[in-house]
């Protein structure tokens, strides 16, 4: 993984962590241990669906550059959907609290998002490859030669 993708990883799944981590305390203290077991999985599961996504994007990204844009956009539409489906499913769980699930998985999903995005905005990517030290010396032309 290129060291900018992997940075922006990190700047992403770092914020969303902590967010669940966050949900998961107050979850456990309004909702009791359903709550905070609830925002946990809803966490690891944003986590982990934004995660592989980015990662499905990259490889797309070095294989496929003419179809990165339209791969990101149908990536984000599948993962909103998919995370719909989740909260679907486990509507009425009793393993966890399905309200504290659901706000959290939404929380996590929206902090992803932004931090993915100002990471993105802020990293330095080459838009052009840089000519190498190492080939031909260019030959001077002009009225200087």
């Amino acid at each position: 993984m290129p060291s900018n993708d992997a940075r922006i990883l990190a700047q992403a799944a770092v914020p969303t962590i902590a967010v669940g981590v966050v949900a998961a305390v107050v979850s456990g203290v309004v909702v009791g241990g359903k709550g905070a077991i609830g925002s946990i999985v809803a966490a690891l599961v944003t986590t982990v669906f934004m995660g592989l996504g980015m990662l499905v994007l990259q490889r797309t990204a070095k294989s496929l550059p003419h179809l990165f844009q339209a791969m990101g956009l149908m990536l984000y539409a599948a993962q909103l959907l998919l995370l719909f489906v989740f909260v679907a499913a486990f509507k009425n769980t009793t393993l966890f609290h399905p309200r504290a699930f659901a706000f959290t998985l939404i929380a996590t999903t929206v902090v992803w998002i932004g931090a993915q995005t100002y990471a993105t905005m802020k990293s330095k990517i080459l838009y052009v490859e840089p000519e190498s030290s190492e080939g031909a010396k260019r030959e001077k032309t002009g009225p200087s030669s």
